[in-house]
C-alpha cells in the first residue's frame, strides 16, 4: 500500500499573518533567533498576537544548528509558561528547535494537551514547516541527530515571502539548493509515489526558474514567492518519500566540520546523482526532460542533469567539490571512516535508490573531494 500524508494547513500571501488572530489560544511561545528580534520581524508576529489578546514570550536563543542544550532550555521555559501555542519563526534552525521543544515537552508531560504548532519560515530551503523531521546537534560529540515523528509536523504553516527579502545572496543560494536537493532526492527515493512526484516536479521547476533571480535580486518578490512555495512543496514531497545519500553526507559534514546544511547538499548533489545513476538513471532522465535538458538517452539525461546542477552552483559561487569548502585535506581524509559510518547510520540514507555499503560511501567521498 502507498500512502501520502498531509497534515499542515498552509496559508500563503501577504495577508497570511492575519491567520494568527484567528487561533484559539491564550499563551504563545515564540521560538526564533536573535536576528529576527533585532531586525524587528518578531514584532510583526507579536502585534498580531496582541491584536488577538494572546499573551506571548519570545525565546530567541536559537543558534545555527540548534543544540541539545538550547532545546532543553526552551523546553523548561515553554513548560513554565504553560503555553498552548508554539510559534516557530525563522529559518530551518528555529523551526527545528521549536518542533523539538514541542516534542520533548509532550514527552515530559504527556497528560497535558499538545500545543498548536505554527511554523513561519523566513528562508526558502528546509521545508521544515510541513515535515516530520527535526535536526538537532549534539555539539559535544559533533553529531547531528535527525528526529522523525509525525508529532513533529506543524499544524499550520504561514508563508509570507516578505520575510525572505532580506536574506543575503549566499544564504539564498545555499537554502535554494537545499530545496533542489529535497526535490530531486524525493523524486528518486525508494518510497517515491505519484503524489510526491507531483510536488517534487513543481519544486524543481521553480528552483531552476527562480533561484538565480532571487540570488541576483533580493527584491524580486515573484522569485522569492515561488522559491518559498517550492520549498514547501519539496518538504511535502520528501516528508512522504524520504530523502537519500546526499543528505546523509551533508549531515555528517555539518556535524564534523560545521558546513551549512544547504551548502553541503549543493556540493554533494551532483556527485550523488552520478553515484545513483545506474539505479535511478531513468528517473534522472525524466527530470532532465522536465527541465528541457538534452536527454535522448538515459546517459545523456543523467549527464545533462549533473551539468545543470553544477552550472547553477557555479553561477552562485558554490563550489562543486568538497575541497572548496575550506576543510583541511588531511583532516578530511582522517575523518573519512567516521563520515562514511555516519552516512550509513543516517535515517535519510535509507531512502537512497542505491543501497550503499561502507566502501561505496568512501568512494563517493573520494570523488566528491
Amino acid at each position: 500500500m502507498t500512502q501520502f500524508y498531509g497534515k499542515t494547513k498552509i496559508c500563503y500571501g501577504e495577508d497570511a499573518l492575519e491567520t494568527l488572530e484567528q487561533v484559539a489560544a491564550k499563551q504563545a511561545f515564540i521560538v526564533t533567533d536573535p536576528f529576527m528580534v533585532k531586525n524587528g520581524f518578531a514584532d510583526r508576529i507579536k502585534s498580531h498576537l496582541d491584536r488577538a489578546g494572546i499573551g506571548h514570550r519570545v525565546f530567541d536563543g536559537v543558534e545555527p544548528d540548534p543544540s541539545l542544550e538550547t532545546v532543553t532550555r526552551g523546553v523548561s521555559l515553554f513548560m513554565k509558561d504553560n503555553a498552548d501555542l508554539l510559534i516557530a519563526f525563522g529559518g530551518g534552525s528555529s523551526i527545528d528547535a521549536a518542533k523539538a521543544i514541542a516534542f520533548f515537552a509532550h514527552k515530559v508531560s504527556p497528560e497535558k494537551a499538545k500545543p498548536m504548532l505554527v511554523a513561519i519560515p523566513t528562508t526558502s530551503g528546509t521545508g521544515s514547516e510541513v515535515t516530520a523531521i527535526s535536526v538537532i546537534t549534539d555539539k559535544v560529540n559533533n553529531v547531528k541527530i535527525p528526529l522523525n515523528d509525525e508529532e513533529l509536523i506543524p499544524d499550520m504553516a504561514i508563508l509570507d515571502a516578505r520575510f525572505t527579502r532580506t536574506l543575503p545572496a549566499k544564504m539564498t543560494a545555499a537554502t535554494g539548493m537545499d530545496v533542489l536537493t529535497h526535490a530531486i532526492e524525493a523524486y528518486v527515493s525508494l518510497d517515491a509515489n505519484a503524489f510526491t512526484s507531483i510536488y517534487a516536479k513543481y519544486a524543481m521547476r521553480y528552483v531552476f526558474k527562480y533561484l538565480f533571480r532571487a540570488y541576483v535580486c533580493g527584491d524580486d518578490m515573484e522569485a522569492r514567492e515561488h522559491m518559498l512555495l517550492g520549498s514547501c512543496m519539496a518538504g511535502m514531497a520528501f516528508n512522504n518519500s524520504g530523502l537519500g545519500i546526499t543528505h546523509g553526507v551533508a549531515h555528517s559534514l555539518g556535524g564534523l566540520f560545521h558546513i551549512p546544511h544547504g551548502l553541503a547538499n549543493a556540493v554533494i548533489l551532483p556527485h550523488a546523482i552520478r553515484f545513483n545513476a545506474f539505479d535511478a538513471g531513468v528517473k534522472y532522465r525524466e527530470i532532465a526532460e522536465l527541465l528541457s535538458l538534452p536527454a535522448s538517452t538515459v546517459e545523456e539525461g543523467v549527464a545533462s542533469l549533473i551539468k545543470a546542477v553544477k552550472d547553477l552552483n557555479e553561477s552562485m559561487g558554490i563550489p562543486n567539490r568538497i575541497s572548496g569548502l575550506q576543510i583541511a585535506e588531511k583532516v578530511y581524509r582522517d575523518s573519512m571512516d567516521t563520515i562514511a559510518k555516519n552516512v550509513l547510520d543516517d535515517i535519510c540514507t535509507a531512502g537512497n535508490p542505491r543501497r550503499p555499503f561502507l566502501g561505496d560511501v568512501k568512494t563517493l567521498l573520494e570523488h566528491a573531494w
